[in-house]
C-alpha cells in the first residue's frame, strides 16, 4: 500500500486532506434554516453548493469502483443544478456523508495506479479527460465550493470561516 507521499497525485491529496477539513469547518454553525436562504438572489444556495460537493466526491469514488451514494444523490445526479423549490438534505446529511465517503476517496487515490490515472472518462461529444485530470479539477471545484459557502458565511451573518 502507497503512502501520499509516494503518490503520483500527492499535491492533490495535500489539497484533498486540506479541503476534507475545511469543507467541514465552511458549514460549521450554519442553521439549517439558512441553508436554502439565497438572499432574493439566483446565487446556488449552502444546500445546494454542499450536496454538490459531497456528490463530486462520491463520483470520484466511483471512478474507483466504489458504488456508495450520498443521501441526496437524485437531487444532484447527471450534474443537475438547483432545483427550484426542493429540499434538500440538512447540512448534518452532507457532514454525514462526507465523513463517510473521503476517507473511502482518500484510499484510492493514495492507491491510484498509472492504468486507472489514465482512464478517459467521456465528458460529451468529443470531450474526454483522465481520471487525473478530473482529480485536479475537482480539486479546484471543491475549494470554489469552500470558497463560495464561506462567503455565504459572511453574508448570513455567520462569523468567518476558521481554517483550524
Amino acid at each position: 500500500m502507497a503512502t501520499a507521499s509516494e503518490s503520483k497525485i500527492y499535491e492533490l491529496i495535500e489539497l484533498y486532506d486540506m479541503q476534507t477539513t475545511f469543507f467541514k469547518s465552511a458549514l460549521d454553525g450554519i442553521s439549517d434554516g439558512d441553508r436554502h436562504n439565497r438572499l432574493n438572489s439566483k446565487a446556488n444556495h449552502i444546500a445546494w453548493l454542499a450536496g454538490s460537493a459531497v456528490e463530486q466526491r462520491f463520483e470520484m469514488a466511483r471512478q474507483f469502483g466504489h458504488d456508495e451514494k450520498q443521501h441526496g444523490h437524485d437531487l444532484f445526479s447527471d450534474n443537475k443544478g438547483i432545483q427550484e423549490g426542493a429540499t434538500y438534505p440538512t447540512l448534518e446529511t452532507y457532514r454525514q456523508d462526507w465523513d463517510r465517503i473521503s476517507p473511502v476517496l482518500r484510499d484510492a487515490l493514495v492507491n491510484a495506479t498509472d492504468a486507472q490515472l489514465a482512464v478517459k472518462i467521456q465528458m460529451g461529444p468529443d470531450v474526454a479527460y483522465t481520471v487525473k485530470e478530473m482529480i485536479a479539477f475537482s480539486s479546484y471545484r471543491e475549494a470554489n465550493i469552500i470558497g463560495q459557502i464561506a462567503l455565504w458565511r459572511r453574508l448570513l451573518g455567520y462569523d468567518g470561516m476558521k481554517y483550524m
